[in-house]
């Protein structure tokens, strides 16, 4: 299929005359499941793209931060907000700077430029944005299932998963280290719970406010997880095999990112696994997951913590050589040179 000409469609016209569009577009890529390799027959075709801000958007009172086309599921960042998801690692942005040349719809000089310069965003922050984003997949999964059907140790660790997750990213919000904060499963006391969390911190002369934030986050997590979201329990099996799959992509990407450190969006090598879970392979009449699915994940997430305590990307990004090339974008858009 030659994706280019999706452009030429007449719903696409808005990218041709939207004020913010147009000339100022630096690349415009596939998303989604065709980007990912994953797509079926009649899968949607999601476009995600960036364009430049003008002038007046930078140093007058205009404002351009993204275009949303939801006829189209297109989404068309401003540079500057690209750039500040992008140094966030955060998942659904990131992708776009790795994708196959032939998904890439269109590119100019600067787009290639980004693109080719990618590896100056990656750092250790894509542990807590992938496996944030996939442990809260995993919790959605959960919720989408039988909730009874799930016996209340794996509820556990499922909760533990996501707490785990979020003390990846405790130093840099509120300057607690890690190490210090543990946290497992074993026998309960209580009498309504056969397993239970436990958490040991060991913390001297910490604000008090950075600890009720974290403590309160912790809550927060443990709320979210109990309730059960009413559309999603009705959610097809389809869905929820889907959803599965993504989960999975979403480690094995994060995986790629910590060992290779590189962006590897589309899937080739995985895709007989995921389209596997995307099939039903490992669902059970019942509509739950069988045991083979759970070792999958555990597999999965042990390589994702290894990755992740041994990764070679900064702890943050190259925040110099990102401002020197931003500042050379918007300076040239500033003085109308070429942009």
């Amino acid at each position: 299929m030659d994706y280019k000409k999706i452009l030429d469609r007449e719903e696409y016209s808005f990218l041709r005359t939207n004020e913010h569009l147009g000339d100022r577009i630096i690349y415009l890529t596939l998303s989604g499941s065709h980007s990912y390799g994953t797509n079926t027959e009649g899968s949607d075709i999601d476009i995600r793209g960036c364009a430049l801000e003008r002038p007046r958007d930078l140093i007058g009172f205009s404002n351009f931060e993204q275009v949303v086309d939801k006829a189209t599921d297109t989404v068309i960042y401003s540079f500057n907000k690209l750039v500040g998801l992008l140094i966030n690692c955060n998942p659904n942005v990131v992708e776009q700077l790795g994708c196959l040349p032939e998904h890439y719809l269109y590119v100019n000089d600067v787009g290639q430029n980004l693109i080719d310069n990618r590896k100056i965003f990656l750092s250790q922050r894509c542990i807590g944005s992938f496996g944030g984003y996939a442990y809260q997949q995993l919790n959605r999964l959960s919720n989408a299932l039988a909730r009874d059907r799930f016996d209340q140790a794996m509820k556990e660790e499922h909760i533990l998963n996501s707490l785990r997750s979020l003390i990846y990213t405790v130093e840099d919000r509120y300057g607690i280290d890690g190490k210090y904060i543990k946290m497992y499963i074993e026998d309960s006391n209580n009498e309504e719970l056969e397993k239970e969390i436990f958490i040991d911190i060991d913390l001297k002369r910490y604000p008090l406010r950075s600890v009720s934030g974290l403590l309160g986050e912790m809550n927060n997590i443990l709320k979210t997880y109990g309730k059960v979201n009413h559309r999603n329990k009705k959610k097809s099996n389809e869905g929820l095999n889907k959803h599965a799959m993504h989960l999975i992509r979403l480690y094995l990407t994060a995986i790629d990112m910590l060992e290779k450190e590189d962006i590897i969006t589309y899937r080739g090598k995985d895709l007989d696994l995921l389209m596997k879970i995307r099939d039903g392979y490992f669902q059970k009449e019942d509509g739950t997951y069988d045991d083979s699915f759970e070792d999958l994940m555990n597999d999965l997430r042990k390589k994702f913590d290894y990755a992740a305590a041994n990764t070679n990307l900064p702890k943050n990004p190259d925040m110099d050589k990102i401002e020197e090339f931003v500042m050379e974008v918007n300076k040239k858009i500033i003085l109308g040179d070429k942009y």
